[in-house]
């Protein structure tokens, strides 16, 4: 199907701006690229230090039921999107490989009817080296799936006991030579600074992962967020001398092995960059459909982000009633420099200077004092084309992000 793109209008749209009771003008000259992002909220065990929106598979899981959901809440946004090319979809959780590939046949064939899909759109599927075969690899595969992210976190077995996960290091090499074999894009997520964890224990898992030959490699710092049973009862982890020594080591190992440092977490070989969280970074629009997907979208109207019903049965029984937003709210002209800079200085390399405009509706000009001051502070480097985090703002990033939050 065939549709014209509608641009998005140019006419001045007021938003509120709490902060000086004033309504700000916010000018947009085209739409941002747009993504799909798709929650599914089931796991078979909840990890200590995970607070995503993931819920314990204790019976069968309604996977017809959910898919039919998701279908009906992606029919009930189309108004927000008509007419935009969607360039990439990520599919999440949870645990997204529990599903089987049917599901996401029947899911993916249904996106393709509704939304003006790019041609080599990348459409990526979360996969837990404990959920997943041969069989199931290419049954994903051939539903449209051609790009797997594997939660591997490392390859020692004491260190995913500790952090609860389901499957082996064994398991974990098995699943990455089975997704190298059915797919171009893998991904693997890695996490240090694990509880007890030795510089030379995390020297091992980076490069084990190496040698694997992923073209994108991921590496988290384990921290623990509030309302987890790591934050509640945290386990001995290393200081904060011995996690900015792993730091450093998974930036120079991964460098060596010719991986680029892009963003904070994230490294790739040449052209292997994830592109749907480019997309995030860049601070494009999304639209999350699924239990507790969250969504930002740009219109005429503004920015407005979403999040649909957070539980799995609320939002099954939401689905019922065509019922699917828990919350929806204008990003007010105060809140989106901190909320775009959140983002974007994630990049190492970080923005275009007229990206800020194009993303938020503003002037650059509404940040130039924090600008000055974080270049002062040689956190940044500001140029007349480009906005770069140095060395030092990369390393201090919430330091330097806190320069760009305002009082509402």
């Amino acid at each position: 199907m065939t549709r014209t793109t509608i641009p998005i209008a140019v006419a001045r749209t007021a938003v509120p701006n709490a902060a000086d009771g004033d309504n700000a003008e916010l000018q947009f000259s085209a739409p941002p690229p747009l993504a799909l992002y798709i929650h599914v909220p089931w796991c078979v065990r909840k990890c200590p230090y995970c607070d995503f929106n993931s819920h314990e598979a204790k019976t069968v899981i309604p996977e017809d039921e959910y898919v039919a959901a998701l279908i009906a809440d992606l029919e009930s946004a189309l108004p927000q999107i008509w007419g935009r090319i969607v360039s990439s979809i990520f599919i999440g959780g949870g645990t997204p490989s529990l599903f089987s590939p049917e599901a996401y046949d029947t899911l993916l064939a249904a996106v393709r009817a509704r939304v003006n899909l790019q041609a080599d759109a990348e459409i990526t599927l979360e996969a837990n080296p404990g959920t997943v075969e041969a069989a199931k690899f290419a049954g994903f595969r051939n539903a449209g799936i051609n790009r797997v992210s594997l939660g591997i976190q490392s390859f020692d077995d004491a260190k995913l006991r500790s952090l609860g996960r389901i499957h082996s290091a064994d398991e974990a090499r098995r699943a990455i030579d089975l997704a190298l074999q059915h797919f171009d894009r893998v991904n693997l997520d890695l996490m240090y600074a694990l509880p007890e964890q030795k510089l030379k224990q995390a020297e091992a898992d980076i490069k084990e992962a190496i040698s694997r030959g992923t073209e994108h490699l991921s590496a988290y710092h384990l921290t623990l967020e509030p309302n987890t049973p790591f934050h509640h009862s945290p386990p001995p982890l290393p200081d904060d001398d011995l996690s900015a020594d792993m730091q450093l080591m998974v930036e120079e190992f991964f460098a060596a092995a010719g991986y680029e440092h892009y963003e904070t977490s994230a490294f790739a070989k040449r052209g292997g960059r994830c592109r749907h969280n480019l997309n995030y970074w860049n601070f494009g629009d999304y639209l999350g459909i699924g239990a507790g997907a969250h969504g930002k979208l740009t219109s005429h109207l503004g920015v407005v982000r979403e999040m649909r019903r957070k539980h799995p049965h609320d939002y099954l029984d939401g689905a019922k009633r065509g019922d699917f937003i828990q919350e929806r709210r204008n990003v007010t002209a105060t809140e989106l420099p901190f909320e775009f800079m959140m983002n974007a200085l994630r990049l190492t390399e970080g923005f275009p200077s007229r990206l800020f405009d194009e993303r938020t509706g503003l002037p650059l000009a509404k940040v130039h004092a924090e600008l000055l001051q974080a270049q002062r502070d040689g956190f940044i480097e500001v140029t007349a084309e480009r906005i770069t985090p140095t060395l030092r703002g990369q390393r201090f990033l919430n330091t330097l992000l806190q320069s760009f939050l305002r009082d509402a």
